[in-house]
């Protein structure tokens, strides 16, 4: 990982120089930052960043999803906390870091894993710090666990900070399954909806057509609706591709431009502003902001440096903009909790929360009671969701389902008036 050579002033006015390790220049900035330091001038040590380099240990670069050199690690979030939590035990019970590495690295399963540990134990053993060892292996160790581990250095508290880590990981990972949870009934249902009605068009509703046409005399004696369904199973037949193209073309436009800056903004925006969704959505941001905030800010990270972590990992660029301007305002003297106001994203009620706690000097216990709200909230969303969605889909299935085979049976009923007359 590149060095650089930086020239800051502490908040006192004196000037300060150090050697930085971090991926970029702005990376190293950022670095500086977080240490409440100003930066005058940040500039690449490249005889340090080559011998580093050579050094073998580092940030391990992935080829062709690990088909060709380093296995690429195949670690989930829960395998994480796991591995946050027995680390915790160990440095608790006064094991040696380096020794909990040693053993983590020798019980790990997973190959590409394996392999990170090895470098983070090389780096420790030749003095690097374990924040910054863990840190040039961003793939499993996020912004908010290197700062972590990074404020458990500085209180003499890893132990401590491990556990709450953990904690903090599995709030996030039991929020993900609970969306997954609510995901999972209304997509099934989708694809079966889907499934189904194509193949009612493909290999069904073919095989009445010349039925048909052979007892009426022409297909213009059909009633509208078998018509329609006819010319739309003529259409998935002759031109499938141009079926199968309309949503991979959505798709591919849809991803485009939600990858520019502007347009992954408002995207993000039009979830929060959707009629059922948008609400859920919002109650996600604000209990994944809250519950990061007073995790970072309970470990000992400085109000800046938690608001541009928790800024990064928002998962909503509406909700970044917002904690991005709080945190520059924050910088120029002004109260936390005015430029939350500002915003649509943050209720009232956080907002005054956020007030007392800033006044109290309690804001981590008010962040983590406003989390523990919109936990339930989010709970509660999704139960009602659930069961908004299940009778919906059923209802869209019999539609579907219902309306091709009444379009299948109006001809029959109009045979069987004609021969009864």
């Amino acid at each position: 990982m590149p060095k650089f050579k930086v020239l800051a002033r502490d908040a006192s006015g004196n000037r300060v120089q150090q050697t930085i390790e971090a991926v970029s220049q702005n990376e190293a900035r950022a670095e500086l930052r977080r240490r409440n330091l100003t930066a005058l001038s940040v500039v690449e040590d490249t005889a340090k960043s080559t011998k580093a380099a050579s050094m073998g240990a580092g940030e391990i670069r992935y080829k062709w999803g690990g088909l060709i050199g380093p296995p690429v690690p195949r670690f989930k979030s829960k395998d994480l906390v796991v591995f946050t939590r027995q680390f915790a035990t160990m440095i608790s019970a006064g094991i040696p870091v380096l020794e909990c590495l040693d053993i983590l690295s020798e019980q790990a399963e997973d190959p590409g894993f394996k392999l990170i540990m090895t470098r983070v134990v090389e780096d420790v053993r030749a003095g690097v710090d374990l924040s910054q060892a863990f840190s040039k292996h961003r793939r499993i160790f996020t912004n908010i666990y290197t700062n972590m581990i990074r404020a458990g250095e500085a209180s003499g508290q890893l132990d401590d900070i491990l556990l709450r880590l953990a904690e903090y990981m599995e709030a996030s990972e039991k929020l993900k399954q609970r969306i997954k949870a609510a995901m999972t009934y209304p997509v099934v249902s989708i694809l079966m909806v889907v499934g189904i009605a194509g193949a009612l068009l493909v290999f069904i509703i073919p095989q009445f057509e010349s039925i048909f046409i052979g007892l009426l005399g022409s297909a213009d004696a059909l009633p509208l609706p078998t018509k329609m369904v006819l010319a739309l199973s003529n259409f998935v037949r002759a031109r499938w591709y141009v079926m199968l193209g309309i949503p991979f073309g959505i798709w591919f436009l849809v991803r485009a431009w939600k990858g520019t800056k502007s347009g992954a903004y408002w995207w993000d925006r039009i979830l929060l502003s959707m009629p059922v969704m948008g609400g859920l959505i919002g109650k996600i941001a604000l209990s994944r902001f809250s519950q990061t905030f007073s995790t970072l800010l309970r470990a000992g990270v400085n109000i800046l440096g938690a608001l541009e972590i928790v800024a990064a990992t928002a998962g909503n660029r509406v909700v970044e903009r917002a904690v991005l301007a709080a945190r520059e305002s924050i910088r120029a003297g002004e109260p936390l909790a005015r430029p939350l106001s500002e915003s649509s994203v943050f209720p009232p009620m956080v907002v005054r929360m956020v007030a007392i706690g800033e006044k109290s000097g309690a804001l981590e216990s008010l962040l983590e009671k406003i989390a523990q709200f919109y936990d339930e909230e989010v709970a509660a969303s999704i139960e009602s969701l659930t069961a908004l969605i299940e009778p919906l889909m059923i209802g869209v299935m019999g539609t579907v389902v219902g309306g091709m085979v009444l379009a299948v049976f109006l001809p029959i009923f109009k045979i069987q008036g004609e021969m009864s007359r």
